[in-house]
């Protein structure tokens, strides 16, 4: 099964075409359009449901981890020896992270030939995820001050404004600069070390890296990978003069320090508690505001088509 979605940010009516036929010509392919939020999730179910081997994804992160909750089911209820397709990516979105992580070419057709390449080749890994009780996620989550920049950043997108490695930099820097004295804090507990109060923002990474801008890898916690745990990256402090630093060392090295940083690269489970709601964010995009949360990790459970 194929899924696109027609709203994504880089895709095209031609070049949806193109990579239908170039797909097809060599192996039998089933193509469904989301209409709305959450049909990925229903699609990937479905193909579950309907014993496809593989269903691939041209969109953007949200896409992909919305087909990739439906292939799994919840985790609260996954079942390791049920049979599940495998998960393809053919980017179709404005960061494409996951897809990049796993060394699929960005751009959409050279992605299309490399996927009947991989598929010929049986290249199937299979990868470990962090969830939370309700929901996978694929690369990273985050409470605070990262979701509240996804939460602007789908507004503007909703405003008709194109989603641009610009646009969200600057979109970031104006959040930091009007959230530093409003952004609530927040209790960030982790297997193995005591509670840690005051925490202004905090990012759960299931590898690295953590981000791109552009084409320059942000790596918040350059020691986790799919085959590891949880990274954890936590900062008690949202002011702007001691977050310039941070976001200098995090652009210009591999491994980031700071004094108002915990950062541990291998954790089996991550708690965030609040006094009141704050936002959150799953593979980039807003899932709405929460007290509490809790982030754990699952090893093997998904097979991804990859290098």
């Amino acid at each position: 099964m194929l899924i696109v979605n027609p709203f994504a940010t880089a895709t095209t009516a031609a070049g949806r075409d193109a990579l239908v036929n170039t797909i097809s010509a060599r192996v039998p392919v089933d193509v469904e359009h989301t209409t709305h939020r959450g049909h990925a999730g229903e699609l990937g179910a479905l193909a579950r449901e309907q014993g496809y081997d593989i269903v691939a994804v041209h969109g953007g992160d949200g896409s992909v981890n919305e087909v990739a909750n439906g292939i799994l089911g919840s985790p609260t209820d996954f079942d390791p020896n049920l049979p599940r397709p495998a998960l393809a990516i053919i980017p179709g979105g404005s960061a494409n992270v996951f897809a990049r992580t796993l060394g699929i070419d960005s751009d959409p057709l050279r992605a299309t030939r490399q996927l009947i390449d991989l598929v010929d080749a049986s290249s199937i890994h299979r990868i470990g995820l962090g969830h939370t009780d309700t929901r996978w996620f694929l690369f990273n989550a985050g409470m605070g001050m990262d979701a509240v920049v996804v939460h602007a950043m789908e507004d503007k997108r909703h405003a008709g404004k194109a989603a641009t490695p610009g646009r969200y930099l600057w979109t970031t820097v104006s959040c930091f600069i009007r959230g530093s004295s409003s952004q609530p804090p927040f209790r960030v507990q982790y297997d193995g070390h005591e509670p840690i109060d005051g925490v202004r923002f905090a990012f759960v990474s299931n590898t690295t890296p953590w981000t791109f801008l552009g084409n320059h890898e942000i790596r918040t916690n350059p020691g986790t990978d799919l085959s590891a745990r949880l990274g954890l990256f936590a900062a008690t402090s949202t002011g702007v003069l001691r977050n310039v630093g941070l976001a200098t060392r995090l652009l210009t090295q591999r491994n980031p320090k700071a004094p108002h940083l915990i950062r541990d690269d291998d954790v089996e489970w991550v708690q965030f508690d609040a006094d009141e709601p704050i936002d959150v964010q799953m593979d980039g995009d807003y899932v709405g505001a929460f007290t509490s949360i809790h982030f754990a990790h699952r090893e093997s459970v998904l097979g991804v088509v990859a290098p």
